[in-house]
């Protein structure tokens, strides 16, 4: 029997694991399937699809015999991105024939309908209500009154212990690679007290980490002007505070580096917030930032990474850059390494530039061969690598407090400390002494051995 295939981790850093378990069935239910590809903003997006349709009495198929019919949630950002999305379309009309399709892809419905004419419906990014209609329209509910329609906690697709918590839609940046803006619109923010009450809810239900994530955490409620419904202000800062006091792990994805970034610090260092940015700085070099239509300020963007690790001296920095923008020169290559030198990132990851149908930047001028984008990838990759040695290796002998997300049949538990985030970063492994451990819980974690981007080491006792 046919699995539903999803990203392979391995593909890129940012891929969305979606978990779905088997349930009992009972007769007549109407089940549909769920293939959910890229970011986990997406995933967001997959998860409340199912929570609403499991609310109309709809069973969830882990696999595509199981299946009435198949959602697949496709990413298309790039055009590698767009290319395994049509392929799992693909595989989900081979192995089921019912495909409805959605997503940051299903914005282009003539492309996704060029390659394949037998998909029941194309619907764009988070269109939740035009989903449901096509899934109505293809498997009619037949909610039974006693057990569906009822209040109940939503469909995850991550593991119990963490959950994905989107502040908002959309993005006002006009970066010329990118056309996530016009896929999912403008900044869209959500009200701060609707957050927090989502929040609540994951947490009581046993998540033990939210991860924020948005198009630019940043710029939340700019759109809204920061109103302040019902004790709470659509505002970053505000919003972390409020998050953090509910007692779960707090991690901050997509944050765009503006001056009151460094509000948040504070938030940090006394413990509310994780030690942990993921910021998009994507160069260095201030001529490419230009031409990337991003800020171009990178000598002061090294001025605010010193004055939040002044600030909070243990906080984990993690990026993502782009290598081989058109125009770039070797020039520009080598500032890009040399700052890399002076931030010393913790975490980093690095795409070769590929042209995207619609970006402005695929008109610029002056491409950069393949051959030396996949140099200039090669020179980035072993530099962070060799960052990333230095600092794990300055680990060796401290505790670290660690959330378990899974244990093996070997018994060997998978972690991640609060420097890593999961799927992107690096894990700490525990390979001995584990019983009685469990996943979802957090342990002291004394650090015997590091490696170019994972740890081991032993629990302390609790």
């Amino acid at each position: 029997m046919a699995q539903m295939n999803i990203n392979p981790p391995d593909l890129r850093p940012d891929l969305a694991r979606a978990r779905l378990a088997s349930g009992a069935k009972r007769d007549g239910q109407p089940t549909i399937g769920m293939v959910s590809l890229g970011c986990p903003k997406a995933l967001v997006d997959s998860e409340r699809i199912l929570t609403r349709l499991r609310a109309e009495g709809y069973g969830i198929s882990p696999d595509y015999v199981g299946a009435d019919a198949v959602i697949v949630n496709t990413c298309g950002f790039l055009d590698s991105a767009k290319a395994e999305s049509l392929s799992a379309i693909g595989e989900a009309l081979r192995e089921n024939g019912r495909v409805i399709v959605t997503g940051c892809l299903g914005a282009e419905p003539d492309y996704i309908t060029g390659a394949h004419p037998r998909v029941l419906a194309v619907t764009g990014p988070h269109q939740y209500e035009q989903v449901l209609d096509a899934v109505h329209a293809a498997v009619p509910p037949r909610p039974d009154p006693f057990i569906d329609l009822l209040p109940q906690s939503a469909v995850s697709l991550t593991p119990r212990h963490y959950s994905y918590l989107k502040i908002s839609e959309g993005c006002n940046h006009k970066c010329k690679f990118c056309i996530i803006p016009d896929m999912r619109g403008r900044l869209a923010s959500r009200p701060a007290h609707a957050v927090l009450r989502e929040a609540e809810k994951l947490v009581e239900n046993g998540v033990r980490e939210l991860l924020v994530i948005s198009q630019d955490t940043s710029a939340y409620g700019v759109d809204i002007k920061h109103a302040e419904e019902r004790g709470h202000r659509a505002h970053i800062t505000d919003l972390a505070r409020d998050l953090g006091s509910l007692g779960a792990w707090l991690r901050l994805h997509y944050v765009y580096p503006y001056p009151h970034v460094r509000q948040l610090i504070p938030l940090m260092a006394d413990g509310l917030v994780l030690p942990y940015l993921d910021i998009p700085f994507q160069h260095a070099h201030p001529d490419v930032l230009r031409r990337m239509a991003r800020p171009a300020a990178a000598a002061k963007t090294l001025d605010e990474i010193a004055a939040w690790r002044d600030i909070c001296p243990d906080i984990t920095l993690r990026s993502t850059f782009i290598v081989g923008y058109p125009g770039e020169t070797e020039a520009e290559f080598q500032t890009l390494l040399d700052w890399l030198d002076e931030a010393q990132l913790d975490r980093v990851g690095c795409f070769q530039y590929e042209n995207v149908a619609g970006a402005r930047s695929n008109d610029l001028p002056d491409h950069v061969p393949a051959e030396v984008k996949q140099e200039r990838w090669d020179r980035f990759m072993e530099k962070a690598q060799a960052i990333s040695v230095e600092k794990l290796a300055a680990k060796v002998g401290s505790v670290q407090e660690v959330i378990v997300d899974d244990i093996d049949e070997d018994g060997i538990a998978t972690c991640r400390t609060k420097a890593d985030a999961p799927e992107i970063d690096g894990n700490l492994f525990i390979d001995e002494n584990t019983s009685g451990i469990a996943v979802g819980d957090v342990l002291r974690v004394l650090v015997d051995e590091a490696g170019e981007y994972d740890l081991w080491g032993t629990p302390r006792i609790r």
